[in-house]
């Protein structure tokens, strides 16, 4: 318990000064924000404070900060420090970043930052990477919470016609959340699904101390090596087993309770609803601390239930938890907690790629016919890549592990962009770019050397991966750093 309780401590200690510290480099000022500049009733919709720091805790806390920490703690108690340290110097500080360089661009989603700080290549090749990723987070964001419904409320141990219904059913919310204005059906149903959500992790973090969960302290008696290696350790296919590597593994296994890519298109869609940049801490830097929270929440219950013998999966453990801890009704309440996570992300990533393609092919949005359009022509890839998933054996582990590794690549395009522009801002410290470029550049080691190692990639050596993907890292840092420094030669950022 201690191991987890310095966890917390740092998380909310570390969060608290060190978003002071990334706030201050960034210095938010009372200039009019893209929402009240360019007010359109339909994407720039200026909402209240807590509306929007709410509506982007909703879109960003999907199946990750649950699923990816259940599987993480199998690397043993050591997740209890590396979750809150990756989630307060990096998740946190793209998160916010990427909202509030949003806000001094008029509102731009990622890829018109893109295009601005990285060029007119990178843009057409992160734009068509992005949007496919938005179409692979709609479809496993419909499965996840659609098989969790089944299996876990209505009771289904196989597929038939009322999974269908199921998956029909979320569907039609996606398309009507896609569609219609945000304050309209985001702004009105996410305060119900909030509830749910906070009751769900208030009650499994209570039920951890009240029934007294055992949980695994670090062991330092076995030297550093030691640390990561207290348990079975988990691998890409979901499969345990000693020897799998903690780097790069429980990095791209965890992803969204530390950092998510996904995160910086979902900051930067609600930055059109901010009414001041001074709320920016609170909406993007403290609502992905809060993602953390979750994630070492879930990371606890998992342990306490496997230190109990269980060898469930991912999706079992979340039933166990919730049953084991708030009983029959409170059970079915925080299963409900967890439904509502993937599918207020599902949501927004649909509705977030909608503007991308539509900014991307210069189609005005304020015309509903023109939203209608753009949004079918999402929804049929949507839905082949969802039957795809349910009539392969493999296919949904394939497209999950794809799109885990996935959603951290997109975070190393942001990472990039965010240092050029802190290179160049007016004002800001030398050493600004670093907050963002280190864990960028950590980022593109730990994607280069699971891709290079992992049988879903090239399944070379570990330490030949280890190899390659330093040299990769290297070129990254320092070609972002002449990259930056060459813009700053040219521009000025406020």
């Amino acid at each position: 318990m201690t191991t987890f309780l310095i966890g917390l401590a740092i998380l909310l200690i570390g969060g608290f000064l060190y978003g002071k510290f990334v706030e201050g480099l960034f210095k938010p000022d009372d200039r009019q924000t893209p929402a009240l500049k360019y007010e359109d009733g339909v994407d720039y919709v200026p909402m209240s404070k807590y509306k929007n720091a709410l509506i982007n805790l909703l879109n960003i806390a999907g199946t990750g900060p649950i699923f990816g920490p259940i599987q993480g703690i199998l690397f043993g108690p050591i997740a209890f420090i590396t979750i809150p340290i990756g989630c307060v110097i990096s998740g946190a500080t793209h998160d916010y970043l990427s909202g509030m360089m949003s806000l001094r661009q008029d509102g731009a989603q990622m890829p018109g930052i893109m295009r601005k700080f990285l060029g007119n290549k990178v843009y057409h090749v992160y734009n068509i990477f992005l949007c496919f990723l938005m179409l692979l987070v709609g479809a496993v964001f419909t499965y996840t919470p659609g098989d969790l419904f089944a299996g876990q409320i209505v009771g289904l141990d196989s597929v038939n016609i009322w999974t269908w219904v199921i998956y029909a059913v979320i569907l039609a919310y996606y398309l009507t959340a896609t569609l219609f204005p945000i304050d309209k059906i985001i702004g009105r149903i996410y305060p119900i699904f909030g509830a749910i959500l906070l009751l769900s992790a208030v009650g499994v973090f209570g039920g951890i101390f009240v029934k007294g969960y055992e949980l695994t302290n670090l062991d330092l008696s076995g030297g550093f090596k030691g640390l990561f290696n207290m348990y079975p350790m988990w691998d890409a296919a979901g499969n345990t087993g000693a020897g799998t590597p903690f780097i790069p593994v429980f990095f791209v296994t965890v992803a969204c309770g530390i950092t998510s890519g996904f995160h910086s298109t979902q900051c930067t869609l609600i930055g059109r609803s901010v009414r001041s940049e001074k709320e920016g801490k609170f909406t993007f830097y403290w609502m992905m601390i809060l993602e953390g929270l979750i994630a070492m929440i879930w990371a606890a219950a998992a342990m306490g239930i496997y230190n109990a013998g269980s060898v469930s999966g991912a999706t079992a453990v979340v039933g166990e938890v919730a049953r084991d801890i708030l009983g029959p009704v409170g059970g079915i309440v925080a299963i409900l907690g967890v439904i509502v996570l993937p599918i207020t992300s599902g949501d927004t990533a649909l509705r977030s790629c909608r503007l991308m393609v539509a900014d991307y092919l210069h189609i005005d949005q304020k015309a509903k016919k023109n939203r209608v359009l753009v949004t079918l022509g999402l929804f049929i890839p949507v839905i082949f890549i969802l039957v795809y998933a349910k009539m392969n054996a493999e296919g949904f582990n394939i497209l999950w592990r794809y799109f885990a590794w996935a959603n951290q690549t997109i975070a190393v395009f942001a990472f990039a962009a965010i240092s050029i522009y802190l290179g160049a801002k007016k004002g800001a410290p030398k050493f600004a770019p670093l907050i963002s470029l280190i864990p960028g550049t950590f980022y593109l080691f730990i994607i280069s050397s699971f891709l290079l190692s992992q049988k879903i990639g090239f399944g070379l050596s570990l330490h030949t991966s280890y190899i390659i993907a330093g040299v990769l890292s290297a070129i990254y840092f320092f070609g972002i750093l002449r990259a930056g420094k060459n813009y700053a030669e040219k521009h000025t950022e406020e």
